[in-house]
């Protein structure tokens, strides 16, 4: 479990940032190189390889270099795991709002009007 953690927060680190979101987003079309994937961005390319090693690290994108030329290509298994944990975060929220909604509803409206203590 600690692993998965450590997993889940590298990948929730890396999808935190709006250029790297924006570089998986690219990539939901289909590999690009770097430089495809550098173009719109105002910034060095070094400091877009930083981004994409770190989404590379949190096994978000995989990478190839074929001769001159680094490919990336979006990993869409890797993010599974944030799936599953947003789901069961969101399974436990729904059963608390549907336990309060029956609260309420046991609640009798009727109670006795009186001045507030």
């Amino acid at each position: 479990m600690p692993n998965q953690q450590a997993s889940l927060d590298l990948m929730f680190q890396a999808l935190a940032d709006p250029t790297r979101r924006g570089m998986i987003e690219r990539l939901t079309c289909g590999p690009a190189s770097v430089s495809e994937l550098a173009q719109p961005l105002a910034m060095s390319l070094p400091a877009v390889v930083q981004h994409l090693q770190m989404l590379e690290s949190a096994g978000l994108i995989a990478s190839e270099k074929v001769g001159r030329v680094r490919t990336c290509r979006l990993e869409p298994d890797a993010l599974q795991a944030a799936e599953r944990w947003l789901s069961e975060r969101r399974a436990l929220w729904v059963q608390r709002f549907d336990n309060l909604a029956g609260f309420l509803a046991a609640t009798p409206e009727d109670e006795p009007e009186g001045d507030p203590p």
